[in-house]
């Protein structure tokens, strides 16, 4: 009988079970389950918790690639972290990551944790139309800067051009950008963010129906939210029959009962002129985006195919190789932070 190495056993036994002062305990976790029943249990609880999330490995991977920067709240150079962007305004979702990481522990970097919650949150959302995997593997990277954000974010007072170019510096496509900007059909924006298209001096077209309709919800809603910023539904689908009606908005070809749903329904408002930001409006302006969006409205296949992969190229973005990565065992600070 061959002769066992003590020391190899006690590692293969650690290796199947958790070993610690206070007994033993499975360690296996399974990961994406884990992630999966939690963003599950919290969109049920709050759908708007699903918009947030798809938009949030967006807004972290497009500034330093994957690598969980946005939901720091301090590393060893400060506390002016992505969070505090402008162009991050209302980011959401910080909450159930931490939930998620607690749930995980120290051996799943926060990044997966971004990564994966968002895919969930897209097929949730989309009833399992858009489903797409993605690999594990990312770290966590130490800074975080709002500065950063703001430089390296799109904004929705781009031009077409803008747009094009912040895409490409990421070697994301023009029809890229007209399918990621489909995620617009969730969510929720603040008026800071599309006050441009309602001042007179500042506006580019937009219908006019749904100009007066909107201007008169943003005083209701500046009142029920009690501030002079609040908040609007991205999509004219997910608003009231009765602010559809005055709109003029036209809902053939969209399920309007799916309120909510991350569907193809951005492209019909869109190309109706009935869409929040000057960001989305500026793709008709050009013959090829404005194709595009005519595509994805009258084929929501390929718009839910196309967009799983645009996700799948957005999550595989590589962390910058200019800085120090770690698994964090707390999203909100680096682990030199953690201690103090």
């Amino acid at each position: 009988m061959a002769k066992v190495n003590a020391g190899a056993a006690l590692l293969s036994l650690c290796l199947l079970l958790a070993c610690s002062a206070g007994g033993t305990k499975a360690a296996y976790v399974d990961v994406e389950g884990t992630v999966r029943t939690e963003v599950e249990k919290a969109i049920k609880s709050n759908p708007g918790i699903g918009a947030a999330l798809v938009r949030l490995v967006f807004h972290d991977c497009w500034v330093n690639g994957c690598d969980g920067s946005v939901l720091l709240d301090k590393t060893p150079y400060g506390t002016n972290t992505e969070k505090k962007a402008i162009n991050n305004i209302g980011l959401d979702g910080f909450n159930l990551i931490d939930t998620i990481k607690y749930k995980l522990g120290d051996g799943v970097s926060c990044a997966d944790i971004v990564v994966f919650a968002a895919r969930d949150a897209a097929r949730y959302l989309s009833n399992g139309k858009i489903a797409y995997s993605v690999p594990s593997g990312r770290k966590d990277g130490i800074n975080s800067s709002a500065a950063a954000a703001d430089a390296v974010l799109p904004q929705s007072t781009f031009e077409f051009q803008q747009l094009v170019d912040n895409f490409d510096k990421k070697k994301f496509t023009p029809r890229e950008l007209v399918i990621l900007s489909g995620a617009h059909s969730i969510g929720v924006s603040h008026l800071s963010s599309f006050q441009d298209r309602l001042n007179k001096s500042t506006a580019t077209p937009i219908d006019d129906n749904y100009k007066q309709a909107l201007v008169a919800d943003v005083e209701a809603q500046k009142k029920s939210q009690n501030t002079p910023d609040p908040i609007e539904k991205n999509n004219i689908r997910d608003m009231s029959s009765s602010f559809q009606t005055t709109a003029g908005y036209d809902p053939t070809g969209v399920n309007t009962a799916a309120k909510g749903a991350l569907d193809n329904s951005y492209y019909h408002a869109n190309l109706q002129n009935r869409v929040l930001f000057k960001s989305d409006w500026v793709m008709r302006t050009d013959t090829d985006a404005g194709n595009a969006m005519a595509e994805y409205m009258d084929n929501a296949t390929k718009w839910n195919n196309d967009f799983a992969a645009a996700m799948v190229k957005l999550s595989k973005l590589p962390a910058e190789s200019s800085t120090r990565y770690e698994i964090r065992k707390n999203c909100r600070v680096t682990n030199q932070n953690y201690y103090y």
